[in-house]
């Protein structure tokens, strides 16, 4: 670890922190039905890597693709969450970015991973392709709500990171001076 013990156990203890309180606001994120996102795949992708490139150390948080649009929201075509961040979002639906029908096949293969099923009018059950289509419909329209899983507990270990990698370093130094490690 090139003499800098104190500073990768920093960086670590950083790390960690971020991941483990990232999962516990998908846990604590219930929707309006009282199920959450703990557990799932975003849960189970949250992870870090710790680089070093020639002297640089550097921290990768690592999620599923989507985790950024549960993290920071997703604007609306037509509408948003103007009581959230989503309205302050990068992310748009309608900005031509993304795959076509995405949104409604994601939409497909969650509902048949879930396996429920809608009743309409006449109580006959719906198709997974008019559910998907309907979710898809009212998400493009309203967007998502940002729930900052991940941003709030980043930058609140952002917060005392500064101090703790300089007194780390300075650590790190004094060690290798007085013991002549490199």
């Amino acid at each position: 670890m090139n003499g800098y013990k104190n500073l990768n156990g920093v960086l670590e203890q950083y790390s960690k922190y971020v991941i483990q309180q990232a999962k516990t606001n998908l846990t604590k994120d219930k929707d309006k039905y009282g199920g959450n996102k703990g557990g799932g795949n975003l849960y189970n992708s949250l992870s870090y890597d710790i680089l070093i490139e020639n002297e640089d150390f550097l921290v990768d948080f690592l999620m599923e693709d989507y985790g950024q649009f549960v993290d920071k929201g997703v604007k609306g075509k037509t509408s948003t969450y103007p009581e959230t961040q989503a309205a302050l979002s990068k992310f748009q639906y309608g900005s031509g970015t993304g795959p076509k029908e995405g949104l409604t096949k994601g939409i497909r293969r969650w509902i048949g991973k879930k396996k429920f099923q809608w009743k309409d009018k006449e109580g006959r059950f719906m198709s997974y392709e008019s559910m998907s289509y309907i979710i898809a419909r009212s998400i493009y329209n309203k967007g998502l709500k940002a729930n900052l899983f991940f941003t709030k507990p980043f930058e609140k270990g952002l917060e005392r990171l500064p101090q703790q990698l300089y007194n780390a370093f300075v650590t790190d130094v004094d060690s290798s001076i007085i013991l002549g490690k490199k």
